[in-house]
């Protein structure tokens, strides 16, 4: 039998003087509401609501906490008041801005500025429903993660990552702006706490050191994710998991399928942002923003009867025929 998620907060309730008009969203760790400020405009708050952690009957406002997961509701709650510290302090047109950030009820609560539009994965979703040979073109994709790519850096500057970056992630709003949302650090610090790793990441945008207790974390993390996130723009999917490619690694295979629709160029990028091995990823955002910006000399690649014949055979047993990179190519951006 499922557990029962937490109640969301009933319209018109005052929290830290926003009243609630409805609930937006509900996920794993916590509940976003669309609410009005004291003045009448419009913002979005976050609870943090773990639901793995606590539970909330009809019209209550207090989470009920268990004695014996109390200490885990507490360390998570902690990481979520202190990311609403660290991105106060960040401006940037492809970050999420927020505006305060407050403790009541016993929980956290993250006023956002309200932003209308969709998703990125709602943007694929409709894009793949289209059935054509190309998701998004390749000057959109190059677009949009250009932007997204500088509020990322920028992120990273202030020593922050934000581990949970995925389409459902990347808002895209009415006047065409990319924005990342819902970071992750209060679910990472579970995750490495709790003894319930894998269901917290969302498959095949978490990097492989993620489900990796010891692991170290760092802007190469982010990086894979965002290889994840132009792979599933150009193939309307996901790719497969990181434990899933470390036991076979078809991800060669899958992007061998896209050569002659998509540039040389672009296909080696994911490769090297979703490399198995951290450190053959790029190290910084810096350097992934330049070699996605190279616009000049893109090649394409036209696969010849007797390759594709070869790949669809490939395919049929399950083998990848690309031969893997060697240590001496470990970290080194695409070819020119």
């Amino acid at each position: 039998m499922s557990k029962v998620k937490p109640a969301p907060l009933p319209p018109d309730t005052l929290v830290g003087g926003y009243r609630i008009v409805r609930k937006l969203a509900a996920g794993g760790f916590g509940v976003v509401y669309l609410a009005l400020d004291p003045q009448g405009q419009q913002v979005a708050v976050k609870e943090y609501l773990p639901a793995s952690l606590a539970s909330r009957g009809v019209g209550e406002l207090l989470p009920q906490v268990q004695p014996d997961k109390l200490s885990l509701y507490r360390l998570g709650l902690k990481s979520f008041f202190e990311e609403g510290r660290a991105l106060a302090q960040i401006s940037h047109a492809s970050v999420v801005s927020v505006l305060n950030f407050f403790r009541e009820n016993d929980t956290v609560y993250m006023v956002m500025n309200y932003l209308e539009g969709a998703s990125l994965q709602d943007f694929i979703i409709t894009a793949r429903e289209l059935k054509k040979q190309k998701v998004f073109r390749e000057s959109t994709i190059r677009s949009l993660f250009d932007e997204v790519l500088r509020g990322l850096r920028i992120v990273h500057q202030h020593k922050m990552l934000h581990l949970d970056i995925k389409p459902a992630n990347i808002f895209v709003t009415d006047d065409n702006k990319s924005v990342l949302i819902d970071f992750g650090a209060a679910r990472e610090v579970l995750s490495k706490e709790g003894s319930f790793i894998r269901p917290m990441y969302t498959p095949g945008f978490a990097a492989p050191e993620m489900y990796r207790r010891d692991a170290a974390m760092g802007p190469w993390t982010d990086i894979y994710a965002i290889g994840a996130c132009i792979y599933a723009c150009m193939q309307g999917y996901p790719p497969n998991d990181a434990p899933q490619r470390q036991e076979k690694d078809r991800l060669s295979l899958a992007l061998s399928r896209l050569r002659g629709v998509y540039s040389d160029n672009m296909i080696e990028v994911v490769e090297w942002c979703m490399a198995l091995d951290p450190l053959s990823r790029p190290q910084s955002v810096f350097s992934l923003q330049k070699e996605l910006s190279r616009e000049t000399e893109r090649s394409y690649t036209k696969l010849s009867m007797a390759e594709r014949m070869r790949l669809q055979f490939d395919n049929l047993l399950g083998t990848d025929t690309k031969s893997t990179k060697t240590k001496a190519d470990a970290g080194k951006a695409p070819a020119k």
